[in-house]
């Protein structure tokens, strides 16, 4: 299911309107988003990675208990992305949160979209389901084709471009088998069936090339 920009932007827009009314507000937080995940630094990180994401997480949003909260994490979950931090987790959470309550969005929520982009740090096993699935469509790529999969670890080299190859591979690899080290990259069931394996093939052959 390919999504264009467009679509991005209406969801978003069409979520915020159920909780404000106000046009001014609206657009503000669409433009913050957009400014964030269309920065010329960033190569990955951007609005397509969004746009993967909500596809992936549509493709199983009968099984999500809570959409709204995951859309709000989806925008918001690397709204902050610096090269440099490693502190960009808890940045995206705490400014999802400010504009959360700004908007007086049920504590729960906001509580659940906090704790949902923290995940994104260390991806490991949650007893929230909803979590599962959200840092399961964040490695999606991982599962992808080769060519795309190729195309993503390009990105992200450039994302880190300041650094040298004598610091980036190693670096990089030391990443890559943290993911291989995990007895499942993938929590969900959903997840695990369709990009598991090939996941493991991709990262195993990207450590090979570096």
């Amino acid at each position: 299911m390919r999504m264009s920009i467009g679509f991005l932007k209406e969801t978003f827009i069409n979520l915020l309107k159920e909780y404000i009314n106000s046009s001014d507000m609206v657009n503000s937080y669409w433009h913050e988003i957009e400014k964030a995940y269309t920065n010329k630094d960033r190569h990955y990180h951007t609005m397509n990675h969004l746009e993967n994401m909500l596809s992936e997480l549509t493709e199983v949003r009968s099984q999500i208990n809570d959409w709204n909260t995951i859309l709000f994490s989806l925008f918001y979950h690397d709204i902050i992305y610096n090269v440099l931090k490693s502190t960009n987790e808890e940045q995206s959470a705490e400014l999802a949160q400010k504009r959360l309550q700004a908007i007086a969005l049920p504590a729960k929520m906001i509580d659940s979209c906090y704790q949902q982009i923290i995940a994104t740090q260390k991806h490991i096993f949650s007893q929230d389901s909803d979590t599962n699935f959200f840092t399961d469509a964040d490695l999606s790529i991982l599962g992808k084709d080769w060519f795309l999969y190729e195309q993503y670890s390009q990105r992200i080299r450039k994302e880190y471009s300041i650094y040298s190859d004598m610091v980036y591979k190693p670096a990089r690899k030391k990443v890559l088998n943290q993911f291989l080290e995990m007895k499942r990259i993938f929590k969900t069931d959903y997840f695990f069936d369709k990009y598991e394996s090939k996941a493991r093939q991709n990262l195993l052959k990207e450590i090979t090339l570096l």
